[in-house]
């Protein structure tokens, strides 16, 4: 049985509408050859998303006992952002690593292994 794993790419900061088609098509390659990957090893994407840049997003911090306050992007001590994930299955937490290190990336991917929660005691 196959268990699902989460794949974060953190990368600088990003902007999309500055990158010319010739990049835009370069790094969609590179994410094409990771989708084909799964596939071809018999496993499932799950989910498959890129993020829009700080700006456009939104940080909550809880407060004690009050409402949560909301902060809208950019966020000035960020130095890496979160610009994309993807859920997909693997066989093994080796099979997995495999397979998340053809994920293209300016930054570092965080790969985890997403909690059953029916199996927590």
């Amino acid at each position: 049985m196959s268990d699902e794993y989460v794949i974060l790419i953190h990368e600088p900061e990003w902007d999309p509408s500055t990158m010319t088609a010739e990049q835009w098509e370069a790094g969609m390659a590179g994410h094409r050859a990771f989708q084909e990957a799964v596939a071809a090893a018999g496993e499932r994407l799950v989910v498959s998303n890129a993020l829009q840049g700080e700006a456009a997003a939104t940080k909550i911090t809880p407060s004690a006992g009050g409402a949560p306050v909301f902060t809208d992007g950019p966020f000035g001590e960020t130095r890496e952002v979160v610009t994309g994930l993807y859920v997909f299955t693997a066989q093994s937490p080796q099979q997995a690593k495999e397979l998340a290190a053809l994920v293209p990336t300016d930054g570092w991917l965080g790969l985890h292994p997403v909690l059953v929660l029916d199996t927590v005691k």
